[in-house]
């Protein structure tokens, strides 16, 4: 299932439910219907930004990271399948530039609605 994230302050972010599980894991948020009000945003972006910076200082915490996440094709060397992974901080990289522009424009996120 798509989450469709939107804000007046920047372009709509569309994520895999599953990829942005994590992050409103992280902020408490249901990734059905939700709002990060601007308020939250400071906050919200302080929590995003270190989870970042922890995957990327322990890939082994990187759910994404693991090379299970990307099942080699036929034909395809694990070499080429291990180059496929995408990591937690790329694909959070949308939703915290869409924080950023929140905070930065006093603005809300939100889904679901």
């Amino acid at each position: 299932m798509l989450i469709s994230f939107k804000s007046k302050s920047s372009p709509e972010v569309l994520m895999y439910q599953e990829h942005a599980q994590r992050i409103l894991d992280l902020l408490h948020k249901n990734p059905t219907r939700g709002v990060i009000t601007a308020e939250e945003a400071a906050h919200a972006l302080s929590l995003l930004e270190g989870e970042v910076a922890a995957s990327k200082l322990h890939p082994e915490t990187d759910v994404e990271h693991d090379v299970h996440t990307h099942e080699q094709e036929d034909g395809e060397s694990m070499e080429h399948a291990v180059m496929q992974r995408v990591g937690f901080a790329a694909r959070a990289f949308p939703l915290l530039e869409m924080l950023r522009s929140a905070k930065q424009e006093n603005e809300s996120i939100i889904w679901g609605v």
